[in-house]
């Protein structure tokens, strides 16, 4: 019998399509901003108009095909879109500078790529007038089967194919992916909210601008259903702390939840800095789904060293909108049920089909059909 539900929060709770809107922008900035590449400059803007953002989302994610694959593959964090997406840029550039000025190109791929790295390519891209190819992210990982994270490391592969100089940069512990990861937490918590001063002043963040994915009365009955049965409430989510507490509280839900049973892509960074040769931990991963199942008294090492599967994960019930979740539960043993409120709607039906969950539900309100 079912003990305890722990419930991702985008697709699930709240829509992702403002945490996308973010993402596409963050690449968008990275490649026109003068902070970063800073090709064709004028096209940047700290505070896009809704058609601007909503013609940066279309062009930079190829009317989200470029999403699909990304999710269909296992990838569920924002942050690791965003760096795969702009890597495959990157590398777009280096291997049009590679045809003039190899040697360059061989410098760059020899280390990490910081932010005043980024600068240097975009002087050189700019004088060879180069411009972003957005649809070609997808045919370049056509051509391979690799799922999950393995994607931030084929980055290597392809950068080699194209440019013809081997490398290892890409991955999820390198300078880039942190500068990806800062620039798209101005672009969602708006510059009051940062703990530190933003690269880019004049953002007002999407964080006030959440949209649940049914209403909010209906959600708290839902929630007050569960607890009443005695079940504990927790989240396993890839968003950070601030940008999963401040949302369920404006929607009158946290309460419902357990805090000690939250667990966030902070605990994930926290555990990543605390053991590097762990990397990555973000799902499809299991750690915020043990860590959720165990409790946040436990450490981030004890989490890590847990025997997997558990021996009752039957007890658990994971509810997500992803094959990345899906995949988080099933290696810990837990129940999967599978809501179509995410990116692909009721068309992911057949993929969770194949994939084998447990439940597939229309959304979050049909849990406790299941139980």
């Amino acid at each position: 019998m079912v003990d305890m539900i722990l419930f991702d929060v985008d697709g699930v709770i709240l829509s992702e399509e403002r945490y996308f809107d973010a993402s596409a922008l963050t690449v968008w900035e990275l490649i026109h901003s003068p902070n970063y590449l800073g090709l064709n400059t004028g096209e940047f803007t700290p505070a896009p108009k809704e058609p601007t953002i909503r013609r940066v989302r279309r062009e930079v994610f190829d009317n989200d095909h470029v999403l699909h694959m990304i999710k269909n593959r296992g990838i569920n964090a924002n942050w690791d879109m965003v760096y795969l997406t702009f890597s495959c840029q990157l590398i777009g550039f280096l291997e049009t500078l590679a045809e003039t000025d190899p040697q360059s190109v061989r410098s760059f791929l020899s280390q990490n790529i910081d932010r005043q790295t980024l600068q240097q390519i975009g002087r050189k891209a700019a004088v060879l007038e180069s411009k972003p190819d957005y649809t070609a992210f997808v045919p370049s990982f056509e051509q391979t089967h690799v799922q999950k994270q393995e994607m931030l490391t084929y980055l290597n592969t392809i950068a080699e194919e194209k440019t013809g100089i081997p490398t290892s940069i890409f991955s999820r512990n390198s300078t880039l992916w942190d500068v990806c990861q800062q620039a798209f937490q101005e672009w969602y918590l708006g510059n009051d909210k940062l703990d530190e001063p933003a690269i880019q002043t004049g953002k007002k963040g999407f964080l006030t601008d959440e949209i649940p994915i049914v209403k909010p009365e209906r959600m708290k009955h839902l929630f007050q259903s569960l607890k009443d049965r005695g079940l504990t409430l927790g989240l396993g989510t890839g968003r950070p702390e601030i940008e999963t507490v401040e949302p369920l509280a404006a929607l009158g839900i946290l309460d419902f939840f357990e805090r000690n049973r939250i667990a966030t892509a902070k605990d994930v960074l926290v555990a990543e800095r605390q053991y590097p040769e762990k990397a990555p931990l973000s799902k499809p991963q299991p750690f915020t789904f043990v860590y959720g199942r165990l409790g946040k008294e436990h450490s981030a090492q004890e989490v890590i060293e847990t025997r997997l599967p558990f021996d009752d994960g039957d007890k658990l019930l994971v509810v997500g909108d992803s094959p990345a979740d899906f995949y988080a539960a099933r290696s810990i043993g837990a129940r999967f049920a599978a809501v179509l409120t995410g990116l692909s709607g009721q068309k992911a039906r057949s993929q969770f089909e194949e994939l084998g969950a447990d439940y597939i539900l229309n959304d979050v309100t049909e849990v406790p059909s299941v139980l």
